[in-house]
């Protein structure tokens, strides 16, 4: 009589994705978080809306849980890697079902379904008789199992070449850790970004959220972390260190300086950016600092900060990493020339006056 034995383990890494959504959730709901109130008004009463922020503690605790796991001998380190494919398709079949749950239950809004799928019909959504901010929640899950899938492949890197690991794995893990955390730490000031007043809750964000963030903004370490160790010269990571930094000032810089505007336009910003705006009595625009650089330069900074995260692998000839920064091109010079839109509908002859000051969208004397 054969005895047959199942391999489930495919089976698992499919459903990890889940599990770790239920997990994030589940701290969301459970953990001690600050109680703010935000930029973006509820579309049916029109007051501001309240949030509940513990996104830095979430993040914590999931990867404590990951560590202790590890130790225990629940799940290897290297899970994530292990079953790449299988998570990632797990985590698409979970962004594309949330999607169909969040639009298909929402009421019309006039356009065809499929523009409404793909950008949604809500606008701020909550969960769990609001304790938890659907947007919010999304970008703390995309964040965290990132993390754990950026360690995860780091692990096999150090496993498979113990006597001669790369370097760059570590700094790109490292800056990426950097920008998770730092988003995550700066949970508050995201209230007041294009995503949170401008966006609707469909499959672009959700899927985006649920898959396309943790799986694919990795990219370039899934295709070097089972590469050998590339020698790269020491000049050439701290380049990619100078780059990345670079535009995290930038990226941090704007938006903090745009925060604090919004809450008090009198306010210097770091002790030494007086703010300049031009304003027609009731309403006010930005116009200094980093603002008076370009009209996005927290898009440029977005950018660099990828170019650095290609960089920092080692390998400046693999086509992978670079597929990074790339999607944030595509992705944020269509949503630069929408929010040119949408605050010249806005503001009117302001938003002209502002485009006359600061004639540059993104990068300064070229674009």
């Amino acid at each position: 009589m054969k005895v047959y034995i199942v391999d489930l383990s495919p089976y698992l890494g499919f459903l990890t994705p889940w599990l770790v959504c239920v997990v994030i959730l589940g701290l969301s709901v459970l953990l001690p978080a600050r109680r703010v109130t935000g930029y973006v008004r509820d579309e049916r009463t029109g007051e501001l809306l309240q949030y509940r922020l513990n996104g830095l503690l979430v993040f914590a605790v999931t990867i404590g849980l990951w560590l202790l796991a590890g130790y225990s001998d629940v799940m290897p380190w290297d899970w994530l890697w292990t079953h790449r494919w299988s998570g990632a398709t797990g985590a698409l079949a979970l962004g594309i079902a949330a999607s169909v749950a969040v639009v298909v239950t929402a009421p019309g809004r006039g356009a065809s379904f499929l523009k409404e799928f793909y950008l949604g019909r809500r606008a701020n959504p909550r969960l769990l008789a609001g304790r938890v901010d659907a947007k919010m929640f999304l970008y703390v899950f995309g964040a965290t199992l990132l993390e754990l899938n950026l360690l995860s492949f780091a692990v096999h890197h150090y496993s498979t070449y113990p006597g001669d690991p790369s370097p760059g794995v570590v700094l790109y893990v490292a800056l990426f850790t950097w920008f998770i955390g730092d988003y995550l730490f700066f949970e508050r000031v995201h209230l007041y970004t294009y995503d949170l007043f401008a966006e609707r809750v469909g499959f672009k964000l959700v899927w985006g959220c649920l898959f396309f963030y943790p799986y694919v903004y990795g990219v370039g370490l899934w295709a070097a972390a089972g590469l050998p160790n590339p020698h790269a010269p020491v000049w050439l990571l701290v380049l990619a260190a100078l780059v990345f930094f670079a535009g995290w000032s930038l990226a941090r810089g704007a938006n903090m300086q745009k925060f604090h505007f919004k809450l008090d336009p009198e306010r210097t910003f770091l002790g030494r950016f007086r703010p300049e705006s031009i304003s027609d009595g009731e309403r006010r625009v930005l116009c200094s600092g980093f603002w008076g650089v370009s009209r996005h330069a927290n898009y440029l900074g977005e950018i660099l900060m990828a170019t650095g995260l290609a960089l920092s692998l080692g390998y400046p000839a693999l086509i992978a990493p670079w597929l990074y920064p790339l999607y944030y091109v595509l992705l944020l010079v269509p949503r630069e020339r929408d929010d040119d839109r949408r605050c010249a509908a806005k503001y009117g002859p302001l938003w002209d006056e502002y485009r006359r000051r600061v004639p540059w969208r993104i990068v300064p004397r070229v674009y």
